[in-house]
């Protein structure tokens, strides 16, 4: 079967599994903020329209000086992307042809890209269900790699690794002159979170890529940025095609910054949730990872694969993100993400209409 590669766009999920798409469905595949856009966008909207027939800024200057500002780093070592996928197409082309280490499971644009441009591509697999990631384990797995990919919090578990963790490898990194490329799309969802930026001044091997899309629920507008060296930048940049980012992304990223009131509530909002959810999790004996972010894996421990459950909550019209092409996960789990109250409530009650129909399996 040709599963979809990515979450969202549930229509093309139905149609992979012979299904139609239900009139009514709560889609948990997608990892945005259940809170939506911050209201000031909605506000500024009309204002953002009388810009689109002025071509957009190509350096991004106002954007880039307020993250410039906000982590305390030099202008020149950041790059305005359209979404962290353009970011993440840029890192492969500069890495053509290059031994690459992909961190499983682990977003599968990496890999996706990297075979785009004929790259060797190697993996070292966490193991489930704790995920547990060190230096000493990830240490034979580097032996003549070029780059690293690292996503934390790390996408499909939510889990996140701690500075310390980061900061080992980084450094064996280093001595090995291999890049390392950190992933932070979600690192905004973390009510604690301690910044690697810093290091980016003490690191020539450090790239760190945030997004946008996630925090602020813009995922149709595309906008994200790298931080790295100025040397890295700049050749990124080269192989950027020019206006890569519309105006309208630019504008509503400027206002989305100045919005930590927003972060903060969803911050506490997906930290309830999440208890919540774990918590009806744990009473009807089902499994999830030990996330920190907005999204968990779940399984049923009574299914070797999750087909049948997933099969069962699409006919429920509640829709999660299958692991088929998640290399180690191979559909043993099922991604959901933290939704509304409501939407949350829906999926505790499918899942509680599950356990009891398969209650002695």
């Amino acid at each position: 079967m040709s599963w979809p590669s990515h979450g969202s766009n549930p229509q093309y999920l139905y149609k992979a599994m012979g299904l139609a798409l239900p009139k009514e469905f709560i889609d948990f595949s997608a990892n945005i903020n259940p809170l939506g856009p911050p209201p000031s966008l909605k506000e500024k909207w009309v204002d953002f329209f009388r810009e689109i027939h002025v071509y957009p800024d190509p350096f991004a200057i106002k954007l880039t000086n307020m993250i410039s500002k906000a982590e305390q780093t030099e202008r020149d070592t950041i790059l305005i992307g359209n979404g962290g996928a353009e970011l993440i197409t840029l890192l492969g082309r500069m890495l053509a042809r290059k031994r690459v280490l992909l961190v499983e499971p682990t977003f599968s644009e990496y890999e996706e890209v990297c075979r785009v441009n004929q790259c060797e591509i190697v993996y070292h697999q966490l193991i489930e269900p704790d995920f547990t990631l060190n230096l000493s384990d990830l240490r034979s797995s580097l032996v003549d790699v070029d780059a690293l990919f690292l996503c934390n919090p790390n996408n499909p578990t939510g889990i996140h690794y701690p500075p310390s963790t980061m900061i080992s490898i980084i450094e064996e990194c280093e001595k090995r002159d291999c890049l390392v490329i950190l992933d932070e799309a979600f690192f905004d969802f973390l009510i604690e979170y301690e910044s690697v930026v810093p290091y980016i001044n003490k690191f020539s091997n450090l790239i760190i890529i945030r997004s946008l899309t996630k925090m602020f629920a813009i995922p149709g507008i595309r906008l994200g940025y790298l931080v790295a060296q100025p040397a890295i930048v700049s050749e990124l940049s080269k192989l950027q095609s020019h206006w890569s980012t519309n105006t309208i992304a630019l504008l509503a990223g400027e206002l989305c910054l100045q919005n930590e009131a927003f972060i903060k509530e969803t911050q506490e909002y997906i930290d309830c949730e999440r208890k919540r959810l774990f918590s009806f999790f744990y009473h009807n004996n089902y499994i999830a990872s030990s996330s920190d972010v907005n999204f968990y894996l779940l399984q049923d421990p009574h299914l070797q694969d999750q087909f049948t459950l997933f099969e069962f909550l699409l006919h429920q019209g509640i829709i999660p993100r299958h692991t088929f092409n998640f290399p180690g996960l191979d559909g043993r789990w099922l991604r959901f993400a933290i939704k509304g109250h409501e939407e949350n409530n829906q999926l505790m009650e499918v899942l509680a209409k599950w356990r009891n129909q398969h209650s002695s399996s």
